[in-house]
């Protein structure tokens, strides 16, 4: 964990999803091979080929634009639309093949709930992240969600976390953003104000109440 700023009135927490709320190595992978998979399928190439052009198209990116690319703009790239993404998205990721309630993260969310609201900002659809908080037993706590299909941009696209802090209600300086990647979750909640918390799992999240004791 990396706490990067914590203001000093703060009344809302913006969560990411994926190896935030939950640490799943295995999940993590499919969720890119899965879509990688279906595309070869569909250009008659094989899985390897197609995850290496993949692969070197997002290092390619990295070294001429000097940041990280999304998987949703890199399909962008390979003649995959945004509408098609999310499709993909919806209905090859099945988060109850590889999560189950988590008491501990409940008991931290209800503990911090009675502080701060909750938003979730994550680069999948809605109904997948509604499928995920469903399966971790904490949908309840996450009234505000901000999709690939809310916005129509991914992360690190500052508009997810505006549109979240639109529906909040409140303004960037009493927020904290909380993520496992620091250019996608929180580089752009800094640049807007906000403060961020780096983690590098649930098992961070875990320890939150003692972090924002004073916040």
């Amino acid at each position: 964990m990396k706490v990067y700023r914590i203001p000093p009135v703060c009344s809302a927490l913006i969560f990411d999803m994926d190896s935030t709320l939950y640490t799943s190595p295995e999940y993590a992978g499919d969720q890119i091979d899965l879509p990688i998979r279906r595309l070869a399928r569909l250009r008659g190439r094989s899985f390897e080929l197609m995850k290496e052009d993949i692969d070197a198209y997002r290092n390619t990116w990295v070294k001429t634009h000097g940041e990280n690319i999304s998987l949703t703009n890199t399909f962008k790239n390979f003649g995959v639309s945004l509408e098609e993404n999310i499709r993909w998205r919806e209905e090859l990721y099945e988060p109850s093949r590889y999560l189950k309630p988590d008491p501990v993260l409940r008991e931290t969310l209800e503990s911090l709930a009675s502080r701060f609201s909750f938003a979730l900002v994550t680069n999948n659809p809605v109904s997948v992240a509604q499928r995920t908080l469903a399966v971790l037993g904490v949908v309840e706590f996450f009234t505000v969600i901000v999709g690939l299909d809310t916005c129509k941009v991914s992360k690190p696209h500052q508009a997810p976390f505006l549109k979240a802090l639109e529906t909040l209600g409140i303004p960037p300086g009493e927020c904290i953003a909380l993520g496992d990647r620091y250019d996608f979750d929180i580089a752009p909640p800094l640049e807007l104000g906000m403060g961020g918390i780096l983690v590098d799992g649930v098992e961070d999240v875990y320890c939150l109440k003692g972090i924002l004791k004073g916040a």
